[in-house]
Order: C-alpha cells, then structure tokens, then sequence
C-alpha cells in the first residue's frame, strides 16, 4: 500500500471582523457638526465616535453617508444640509463639488480667516503644548487675507488627455487619473486660462495627440503656465514625451498670434512613465528663458523650472511681515536658512549689513545668485549645502548671526538644524511656516530658549485649508 501524506495546513483564513463603531459603511446617518479639521472637513461625533464629512460646516446638522470606517474615526459625503450654519456661502465655481482643490468655497471668506487662525492656535496647543488662551497666552494675530480673494494664482500645471477626438485639460477626478476638461478655475489668473484654452484648441486643429499614460502613448503629457503679475509676461510651457513635436512652427506663430503678453514658449521633455510632471531636459522654442515678476521692490527672474511663490499679493505680505519681526536697522547680520531662489534673503538684504542664505538644491543657488546680480544686491552671500552643515561652517569662520530666519517645507525643520540654531543662540529667530503641525513641534523644541512674542497667520491660498505663519521668536538668555 502506497504511503500518503497529508499536506501541513498554516492558518486558515477567517472572515474580517467588523469594527466596534456606531456606524458602518452605506449607512446614512444624521449627525451635528461641531468644527471643521486641517483640511476644512466637517467634524462631528456619534456616540462619541468621530466622523468627518466634506462640505459641511461646524455649527451645522446634516445627513451623510458613510463611506470608510476606521477604529477611531470614519468618513461620509455629504447628502443633506438639514439645518445650515449662518457662515455657508454658495460656492462660484461650476466644478466645486467635483474638484476639491477649493474645499472651503462653502464657507464666506471673513469666517475661513477665524478658521486658519484657530487651526494654528488649536496646533500650538495640541502639539507644542503652548497655552494660547488666558493671561501669558501666546499672541495668535487675525489671519492676514486678501481684499480680492479670486485669481490669486500665477502658475497653472495642467495634465491633458483626449475626448471626443478634442483635447481636453483640467483636473482629474476624484480617486481617478481621468481627467475631468474645464475651461477656467477662479483662483487662477486669467491669463492661465487663456493660455491653456489656446493650446487645448489648437493641439487639437493641429493633431497633436495627448499623452494616454496607460499605453504610455501620444506627445502632449502637461501646459504648464506662468504669469508675472506685475510685468504682464507670460510663459508657456508644453511638457512633452519627446523632443519632435509635429507642426511646431505653426503651432508656435499660433500662440503668439493668439495669446497676448506671451514672451516664452518653453518645451520640456519628459519620456518616463511617471506621473512627475517635469523631465530633466528643457528647450527654449521661442522668446525668452524667463519671465520677470516683482515682489515688492525686488525683481525676480522665472524659469520653466524654477520655485516661485504662486500668490505674490500675500507673499509681498508675508515677506514685510518676516522683515518687520527680524527687526533689521542695517546693523545686523542674517542667515537665511532654506533661502531658495533668495526671496526672503533679498527682501532682508533691504536692511540687513549682510544676509547669508544656504539651500541644499544646486539650481535653487544658481536662480539666487542671478537675483541678487539682477537687482544690484551685493550684501548677500549664498551658498549650497545643508544649513545644519554650513552654518555651523560659518560659525567656525567667525559669522556670528544676530537673527536667523527659517522657511522650511511641510516636513518642517531639520532636528539638527534647531539643534544649531540653540548653540548659534541669535537675538531673534523668525519662523516661516506652512504647516502649523510641524511648526508646533518646531517650535517646543526651540521654546527651550527662545520665547514665542507673536504668530502672525496669513492667508496664502484662500479658499483652501492651508495658512501659513510668520512666529517672532526671542532668546530668553542674559544679553550677549
């Protein structure tokens, strides 16, 4: 008789077991709202469970139907405002419901600035453990927002695709790369929209195909377009999978017929499958490398590639507010940690002795070192590397800072880095921020010698959940 064996069975598989929550997924609940999250959701509670809902405001009843559950919080769309806050506001744009970039359209413009600031005061007080309310508080200024909160935007990166034979270009829908076509966003310049309807319309007489990144075929992938607000400059830049383009003259005599104020038309070249927009490669097709744009006095030059503020109204507001806390006479000497292209350097070189700027991105020093030769700045010295590296190298070489300013991005500072900025011990530290949550947890840490005098919250992009900070710190030691 032939052995058998019987094969070793591992764990058998169990049916997953549903969550202990007070809601499940499908069902429509009725629920009170009582505040909006970071991302302007509405927040409310069901038996002590929390739920956020899209689209409804604090103060607010409403029916949603749950869509995702986790142990401590879920998710639901919105289906019914039963009773409405007396802050809702009817949302401008056609696409708001579809879109999502704007997720505050629904609530008025003065109440979405008492929103920011309490989304900052909420941060420092859950997260850096400051008090914020009371005798000894933290001062948390009024939100900084815009007269015109509409067409704030200078840059408009738009992906394209193919419908109906016609090009089309817009965002993509939600938990999709199908790309939803529109003609205008409200918080773009004008001039972004001009110029991606012109290039839209004539690709498409032209036959030149969009890009399908699930065949990974067809020519045009992006329209990338900037604008220099004060200078009127356009440039357009039409990322591509490769170098040829058909009919490129005439497509180029085309958008300079069709589109005024263009003054570059830029090519970039990007043949990856990738859903990165730039490639490496850059050609000038017609006119000129960069457009030029003003923020304040300073002149900025703008290429294809390089980093620029995309609201230069509130960021000359944002820069006056940085150079008033740095509390610069023309004595002082500044490092400018994460200085980018130099905006913040050269705004400080107004009245500074001199400015020293350090970024670790090769290009970014370049593009500063053109903006200081531009403008005739010569009390600025910019060098690459990280700042938790060099500026300890230039403590050695004997620059000693009386402020040090830092405008990181949303990942915050560096850990080594604030551990400089203590040792380096500066009169005044001046925190530039985009993220009021790792802020917070910055600002803990350099709370062991520096006082917290003021936040100062401005509205960089209305009409979305983001805000950013300027904090006036000061050393609390003896007087060096």
């Amino acid at each position: 008789m032939a052995k058998t064996t019987k094969k070793r069975r591992g764990p058998q598989p169990t049916a997953k077991a549903e969550l202990d929550v007070p809601v499940r997924v499908g069902q429509t609940v009725e629920v009170e709202m009582t505040g909006l999250n970071h991302e302007g959701a509405g927040v409310g509670r069901i038996e002590g469970y929390t739920l956020f809902v899209a689209g409804a405001l604090a103060g607010e009843r409403v029916r949603a139907r749950v869509e995702h559950v986790k142990k401590n919080f879920g998710f639901a769309r919105l289906v019914e405002v039963a009773r409405a806050s007396a802050h809702r506001a009817m949302p401008p744009c056609p696409l708001y419901d579809r879109c999502g970039g704007c997720s505050l359209q629904h609530l008025n413009y003065e109440e979405q600035l008492r929103h920011k600031q309490q989304i900052v005061r909420d941060n420092l007080r859950r997260i850096g453990g400051f008090q914020v309310e009371g005798e000894g508080a933290i001062t948390v200024l009024p939100t900084l927002g815009m007269s015109e909160p509409w067409r704030y935007r200078n840059k408009a990166q738009v992906p394209i695709g193919e419908e109906n034979g016609a090009l089309v270009g817009g965002f993509y829908a939600e938990k999709s790369h199908s790309i939803i076509d529109m003609s205008e966003c409200l918080i773009q310049h004008q001039a972004n929209d001009e110029a991606v309807n012109v290039v839209k319309k004539l690709a498409t007489e032209l036959n030149i195909r969009a890009y399908d990144e699930l065949h990974h075929t067809g020519l045009l992938r992006h329209v990338v377009v900037k604008v220099g607000v004060k200078t009127g400059e356009v440039m357009v830049v039409l990322v591509t999978t490769e170098e040829s383009i058909p009919q490129r003259d005439r497509l180029i005599a085309a958008i300079r017929e069709q589109l005024a104020g263009v003054t570059s038309i830029v090519q970039n070249i990007n043949p990856d499958k990738t859903n990165v927009i730039f490639g490496k490669k850059t050609v000038t097709l017609w006119g000129s490398d960069v457009i030029y744009d003003y923020i304040g006095p300073i002149k900025f030059a703008i290429s294809a590639r390089s980093f620029y503020q995309v609201n230069p109204t509130q960021t000359e507001v944002l820069y006056n507010k940085t150079l008033e806390y740095a509390g610069a006479t023309g004595t002082e000497t500044v490092i400018d940690a994460y200085c980018g292209i130099g905006t913040i350097s050269l705004f400080l070189a107004q009245k500074s002795r001199h400015v020293y700027g350090v970024e670790i991105v090769p290009e970014a020093i370049a593009d500063a070192n053109r903006n200081a030769k531009l403008n005739g700045v010569e009390n600025v010295t910019f060098e690459t590397g990280p700042a938790e590296v060099v500026i300890p190298a230039w403590k050695e070489k004997g620059i000693r800072a009386d402020v040090i300013v830092v405008d990181p991005p949303r990942k915050g500072c560096d850990e080594a880095l604030l551990a400089t900025i203590l040792e380096m011990q500066p009169e005044r530290v001046v925190y530039v921020s985009c993220n009021p949550s790792t802020l917070a947890r910055d600002l803990k840490m350099l709370a062991e010698l520096y006082e917290v005098k003021e936040v100062q919250p401005v509205d960089m992009f209305p009409h979305t959940g983001h805000v950013e900070c300027v904090i006036l710190m000061e050393w609390r030691g003896e007087p060096k």
